[in-house]
């Protein structure tokens, strides 16, 4: 995975400045002109506005994070650890793309964001 998903893009949208976003989905349409499916596009989201879905890779995740560190597990899975006012920790995936996205979904929870 070298993006967010689409779901975890349009959860984060209502959080994070779309600038900071640094990809894209970019809908694809079908010959009916009928949203058939998307494409991951490495340029940033503003050059695609109203035309896809934002998408934060794990660099714009971690420019993100306040006060972070990514840590390993003995299993190999990857978590955050967040210092900032309130320590917090988050579950451990085998992305890490997947990690800080919970971890800025509990921050924002907690208005630490």
């Amino acid at each position: 995975m070298i993006a967010t998903t689409i779901e975890q893009s349009k959860k984060l949208a209502e959080i994070l400045p779309l600038e900071s976003a640094d990809m894209c989905w970019q809908k694809i349409y079908d010959e009916n002109h009928l949203l058939s499916d998307y494409k991951i596009e490495l340029l940033p989201f503003r050059l695609y506005s109203g035309l896809g879905v934002p998408a934060w890779s794990l660099a714009a995740l971690l420019a993100a994070l306040p006060d972070y560190s990514l840590q390993t597990n003995t299993d190999g899975n990857v978590f955050v650890v967040c210092e900032s006012k309130k320590p917090m920790m988050s579950d451990a995936y085998d992305n890490p793309i997947d990690a800080c996205v919970e971890m800025i979904l509990k921050l924002n929870e907690f208005n630490l964001l």
